[in-house]
C-alpha cells in the first residue's frame, strides 16, 4: 500500500513538472524564411505563417481579383497588393507569439472575415501534452499491472 502511494506521489509530481517547468529552447540560428502569399476571395494562401523568433521573414503578397492589403499586427507593418502586382514586406519575426493577419483595404462585403496568422517561436504546448501523455501511458500500465497482480493474488 505504501508502495503504490509513493509511486502515484511521483507520477503526480512528474505530470506538474512536465505541465509547468520551464522548458529550455534550443537557439536556432536565425534563417530567412520566404512566403509567397496569395490574396482573392477573402482569404490568404497559406493563412498561417510560422517563423521561429529572430528569422527575417519575407512575404510576397500577389492579389489576383482585386486590391489587397496585410497588416501584421503586433508589428504595425502593412503592404498593398493591386492585382499583377505583388509587394514585398521584409522584417526580423523579433516577437514571439501568435499574430493576426489581416487584409488593410476594404475588399468587398467579407473584407472583416479575411483574416491568417502569424506564429513565431516553437509549439512548446505540443511538447508538453507528448511528455503528459507518455506520462499517463506509464502511469495506465502501472495501474493495471498492480491490478492484474491483486486479482491474481486473490485467486
Amino acid at each position: 500500500m505504501k508502495q503504490t502511494v509513493i509511486l502515484w506521489l511521483v507520477l503526480g509530481m512528474a505530470s506538474l513538472t512536465v505541465a509547468f517547468a520551464p522548458l529550455p529552447i534550443n537557439q536556432t540560428i536565425p534563417a530567412e524564411r520566404i512566403f509567397h502569399v496569395d490574396a482573392e476571395s477573402f482569404a490568404y494562401a497559406p493563412a498561417v505563417l510560422v517563423v521561429n523568433q529572430g528569422d527575417q521573414v519575407i512575404i510576397e503578397l500577389a492579389s489576383t481579383d482585386v486590391v489587397h492589403g496585410l497588416y501584421v499586427d503586433g508589428y504595425d507593418l502593412n503592404i498593398i497588393a493591386d492585382p499583377g502586382q505583388p509587394a514585398t514586406l521584409t522584417f526580423v519575426a523579433d516577437k514571439s507569439g501568435t499574430f493576426r493577419l489581416r487584409c488593410s483595404v476594404t475588399c468587398g462585403a467579407l473584407h472583416p472575415f479575411m483574416l491568417g496568422k502569424l506564429k513565431v517561436g516553437t509549439n512548446l504546448l505540443f511538447l508538453r501534452g507528448i511528455g503528459l501523455t507518455f506520462i499517463a501511458l506509464l502511469g495506465s500500465t502501472l495501474y493495471f499491472r498492480q491490478t492484474l497482480s491483486l486479482s491474481q493474488n486473490n485467486s
